[in-house]
């Protein structure tokens, strides 16, 4: 089996050793770098590629949020996952809105934090449990205007991905259609369901249960 390629982001050492140790130990798994801000998890995920970031929300230089967006931006294979001590609704949105595909908290189970590397690595969105609930209660102004069905089975499947945290390019080359054809149904769902931002997305999808099954 591959193993799954990690950097660590936080600025305290002894939060870095400690996560090492625990992702070393976890079958297919490999720390390949380390950083202790935000700018040097960037040049990490650049010079690295590695196929999870693993990046705290509150650091020095570029905070967690800017570095995520960054690498969302300049590393698009690249996964992010905020691992944090905030449990307020407010992080856990801008960090998605970032671009990160999940978000743990630090006194999680140690398998917990384990089962997100690998959701979000096979291409999935992870979301405290804790956090999930605040996340659909939490949704501002009106909520989805229709119900599934009226989605086509296209329109369902590329919402599906979006919320999973999959790229419009990997989408494109998931399905087999143009970037535009992804543009052109992501446009549509927004309008049939309401749905304004990457964040609306994802809490649609946890109210459809559909981030469990990745």
């Amino acid at each position: 089996m591959t193993e799954l390629r990690i950097v660590l982001a936080d600025d305290h050492e002894v939060v870095r050793t400690g996560l090492r140790a625990l992702i070393d130990s976890s079958p297919g798994m490999l720390v390949v770098g380390e950083a202790r801000d935000g700018a040097e998890a960037v040049a990490r995920a650049r010079e690295l590629s590695p196929d999870v970031v693993v990046i705290d929300v509150s650091m020095p230089v570029l905070d967690g949020a800017g570095a995520t967006e960054r690498i969302a931006r300049e590393c698009p294979e690249v996964r992010v996952l905020a691992l944090t001590m905030h449990e307020d609704r407010a992080h856990l949105t801008r960090l998605l809105q970032a671009g990160a595909a999940g978000y743990v908290l630090k006194r999680a189970a140690a398998d917990e934090l384990v089962r997100a590397i690998r959701t979000v690595a096979g291409g999935g969105t992870y979301v405290d449990p804790v956090l999930a609930g605040s996340l659909l209660r939490g949704a501002r102004g009106p909520g989805p205007r229709s119900a599934p069905e009226t989605l086509s089975e296209r329109e369902e499947e590329v919402l599906r991905r979006i919320a999973w945290g999959e790229s419009n390019k990997e989408i494109a080359r998931q399905l087999g259609i143009s970037v535009k054809t992804v543009e052109t149904y992501k446009a549509r769902v927004s309008e049939k369901l309401g749905l304004r931002s990457r964040t609306d997305m994802v809490r649609y999808a946890l109210q459809q249960g559909w981030l469990s099954e990745t």
